[in-house]
């Protein structure tokens, strides 16, 4: 009774008032907010073991032992994943770079031979083609299916292993051209394609595709030098797929035939890679597409 009489006194009614019990807004942050900055950059920079920690991939385990180390602060998963998802970041699969990969050479092929390819077959009046090979096995099971709680579904396949392999090429503009063979992908197989690619077009094409010894060897080299007005190639940096368009054709079509293919041999299985190759949807590009098989 004294405590509130002494109140009254210093203050009158307003100090009788209740007040906001527990901590401000920000005051239960363990972090500062330079500090804050500091790991989050860590964490977008750098893998864990660049900083000497444990594997390659970030976990709420592994950001709070970066917090941890400088600042002798243990904080719970729950505490670190409120700090990620309030410094705008997520728990995603990481996209995959390989060790070769040249940085500069992909600079110096998206800001200066890209537009110079582009440039110079918007003077020709020529077609630009993005080439690259792919292998459907019949053993391969992707996606998923419902089924009850505790019993896993089934999927019936036959036990023998075979394969076919597509070579395949889409425009800027959508227009895909494929060929499906059951042999192993070599010079023979990429002149054979070239040849049937030509005879689609009535200019000149300019062919992107990637560093394979297949597309370097010196028969392929022949082929174009006896055809300099049919299609002119031209070679992408090592390592970097993701400057292929037509690399995301044949990953969606990879993905996606083992989902309805049912092919109890190869020729079943060539067949099926045909139709859903004619059956590929692209998005925001116009949908033209031939077969050369």
């Amino acid at each position: 009774m004294d405590i509130w009489w002494a109140k009254w006194l210093a203050g009158g009614r307003e100090a009788l008032m209740a007040q906001p019990r527990g901590r401000g807004v920000g005051e239960h942050q363990v972090l500062d907010v330079v500090e804050q900055q500091a790991v989050r950059q860590a964490v977008l920079d750098h893998r864990p073991c660049d900083l000497g920690l444990a594997g390659q991939l970030w976990t709420r385990a592994g950001v709070g032992d970066l917090i941890a180390k400088p600042y002798r602060v243990r904080l719970t998963e729950q505490g670190v994943g409120k700090y990620l998802r309030r410094w705008g970041m997520s728990f995603q699969r990481p996209d995959k770079r390989a060790v070769g990969r040249n940085p500069e050479a992909v600079r110096v092929w998206r800001e200066e031979t890209w537009p110079a390819i582009h440039a110079q077959a918007k003077a020709e009046g020529a077609e630009v083609l993005f080439a690259d090979q792919v292998g459907i096995r019949s053993d391969q099971v992707t996606g998923r299916t419902w089924g009850a709680k505790g019993c896993t579904p089934v999927v019936c396949r036959t036990g023998n292993r075979f394969s076919v392999n597509a070579m395949s090429a889409i425009s800027t503009k959508g227009r895909m051209h494929f060929m499906v063979f059951t042999e192993t992908f070599d010079a023979d197989v990429m002149c054979r394609f070239l040849d049937r690619l030509a005879d689609h077009f009535d200019r000149k094409v300019h062919l992107v595709v990637d560093g394979h010894c297949a597309h370097r060897s010196r028969k392929v080299r022949a082929w174009l030098a006896d055809r300099p007005d049919r299609i002119e190639l031209h070679f992408l940096p090592s390592y970097s797929p993701e400057l292929n368009p037509d690399e995301l054709v044949n990953a969606d079509l990879k993905r996606s035939l083992p989902m309805h293919s049912r092919a109890h041999d190869r020729a079943q299985l060539a067949t099926e890679r045909r139709r859903s190759a004619l059956a590929y949807r692209c998005p925001n590009l116009v949908h033209q597409r031939r077969t050369v098989s």
